[in-house]
């Protein structure tokens, strides 16, 4: 029989209003900036013994202090760790990277990398820094946001991902080599999250290159697997992308399948796309009815609904910030509270769970310092200011100072039961566990932005408002500013919708005889000389550039309307 404990978990957008001040179960809760300087020093810990000790590598040995390539021969860490240097404040160090990985990082090599992990690591990784670099201070092109050395990189990544996606099913293949493309004798059998996991990326990549080969195929192989899906709504969890035909036909929301649910709404999310939204929410119904007991998830058969896995995994625990994103926070919480139980059982999260019996799986009692429940601590923190939510991030801190730390780093936990380590340091240490646990003991950082403040940026299509917040996350935890996808391309609709509520506000106002004003053609308005023109008309050889055809300021909104009214407010149509 099932254990009945509370658990709640909960995902919410930065948007959302924080509570201040709530009392911890013996009155107090722990002291945000105490354990923000805590985190700050276990990133540093981390990051200097990675550049002392393993770089150029991907990741650091942390018991025998050196390096090893991992997923492709990229410096990995310092990819994944760049965005992290800005959200703790290192503009220097951010600015130096920014030149090492030019200089040292290349992708025309003979290595067999990862699909899926050099998406959301790499490629992920390259376009949130890109997105930052103004805001970090690096001087950037004439142009940007839509150009950059990183960007560049960013897509140069991408393209040498693109022929695993030649399949007749437009599912890609799980690795390629990016010298060759895919192998001969590769695998078609690929995990559901390997296919479904980059209309986040590959959106944003399209957006500000202007190429949409690479939404084209996240879109289509996302549409497969909707296609692919059983009569009850499930989806297994590994398929064949030539055939079409399910391998493994485990239904579950953990490892294999996590992160295509996620992407279905966060990719709603960033590109305001309702079907995205709607398959989720279909098969949520499903995963509720079949595979949810006692606000658990159990891995069940897809075509039976039948439980083949009582056990909890570790990949599971972003679910409930999944739940917060949709509005879902009484079974977030609930959700994650069982969870948060297990941690306090092991001091950490062992990679498999049998809930029936409360304890780990054989050769499954390991933590990899995984991210996951701490990330839907950030977000529901953010929502509910529960403090609860910040003893997690307490227990999380101690724990891994405790049981992980070593002269090198922090070392996987190989055995939550008796301590044992083992010799590696992943990169999403860097690039997530801490990062979230920065964000959810700094209430003030500008990830967590409101709206408040922004950048207005003048790119070849227009003006363009960055940094207002409403970051979304790839599943790296690398932000993507959602107000970028709009510099760069020009949306007719989105110019005639914004002209249409910009001469009913002057008319509005017109008839109010609020100011006297000279008037407006109904032609598109040109920005005054000077003002709105770029810095320099010279590119970085010197060489003089063909002059900038001046475009309306309306014809390229930084964002569809309705998205900046949520944003800013009803800052044009205020009837006050």
């Amino acid at each position: 029989m099932l254990f009945r404990l509370l658990v709640p978990l909960g995902l919410l957008c930065a948007l959302l209003p924080l509570h201040h001040g709530a009392p911890g179960p013996d009155g107090t809760a722990p002291d945000p900036a105490h354990y923000r300087e805590r985190v700050k020093a276990m990133f540093y810990h981390a990051y200097d013994s990675y550049l002392e000790n393993a770089f150029p590598y991907d990741e650091l040995r942390p018991l025998t202090c050196d390096g090893h390539d991992t997923w492709g021969s990229f410096s990995l860490t310092l990819i994944d760790a760049l965005d992290t240097l800005l959200i703790l404040g290192n503009v220097s160090e951010f600015q130096r990277v920014v030149e090492v990985l030019q200089d040292n990082v290349d992708f025309d090599i003979d290595v067999n990398a990862s699909v899926f992990e050099t998406n959301i690591r790499v490629v992920g990784g390259l376009l949130s820094a890109h997105l930052l670099s103004k805001k970090a201070g690096v001087e950037v092109e004439a142009g940007w946001p839509c150009s950059g050395p990183l960007l560049r990189m960013a897509e140069e990544a991408a393209r040498k991902l693109l022929p695993a996606f030649q399949t007749p099913t437009g599912m890609p293949y799980g690795t390629v080599n990016l010298l060759h493309g895919v192998n001969p004798g590769e695998t078609p059998v690929t995990c559901t999250a390997g296919i479904g996991t980059f209309i986040v990326e590959f959106a944003t990549l399209s957006s500000l290159t202007g190429d949409p080969v690479f939404e084209d195929v996240a879109r289509v192989a996302l549409m497969r697997l909707w296609e692919s899906r059983s009569d009850i709504g499930l989806v297994g969890n590994h398929i064949d992308v030539l055939t079409g035909k399910w391998v493994a036909q485990d239904a579950g929301i953990g490892a294999g399948v996590d992160s295509y649910f996620e992407y279905l709404v966060k990719g709603a999310i960033l590109l305001q796309d309702k079907k995205l939204m709607a398959m989720f929410l279909e098969y949520n119904k499903a995963i509720r009815n079949y595979t949810r007991f006692d606000d658990w998830y159990l891995w069940v058969q897809m075509y039976k609904g039948t439980v083949s896995m009582p056990v909890f995994q570790s990949l599971e625990a972003y679910w409930p910030g999944l739940q917060s994103l949709i509005g879902d926070i009484d079974n977030a919480m609930r959700t994650f509270l069982n969870y948060y139980t297990v941690w306090k059982q092991f001091g950490g999260l062992p990679e498999f769970y049998n809930i029936p019996q409360g304890y780990t799986v054989e050769k499954r009692e390991g933590y990899p310092l995984r991210p996951e429940l701490i990330e839907s601590a950030m977000y529901l923190y953010r929502a509910t200011g529960d403090p609860t939510l910040l003893e997690l991030g307490r227990d999380a801190v101690e724990s891994i100072e405790k049981i992980s730390k070593v002269e090198c780093g922090f070392a996987t936990i190989k055995d939550l039961r008796d301590h044992k380590l083992d010799n590696r340091m992943e990169s999403f240490f860097l690039a997530e566990t801490v990062k979230y646990l920065y964000l959810l003991f700094d209430p003030t950082n500008f990830i967590h932005n409101n709206g408040s403040t922004f950048d207005e940026v003048i790119t070849p299509y227009g003006e363009c408002i960055l940094g207002a917040g409403g970051y979304i996350f790839n599943t790296e935890a690398h932000p993507i500013d959602p107000a970028a996808l709009h510099c760069c391309r020009r949306l007719k609709e989105e110019q005639w919708e914004v002209e249409a509520l910009m001469r009913e506000f002057y008319s509005l106002k017109r008839n109010r005889s609020r100011f006297q004003r000279k008037t407006v053609s109904s032609g598109p308005w040109e920005p005054p000389t000077g003002r709105f023109s770029s810095p320099e008309n010279h590119d970085r050889t010197g060489e003089k550039k063909p002059a900038k055809q001046k475009m309306p300021l309306l014809s390229c909104p930084s964002q569809p309307f309705t998205a900046k009214l949520a944003l800013l407010g009803q800052v044009f149509l205020d009837s006050s």
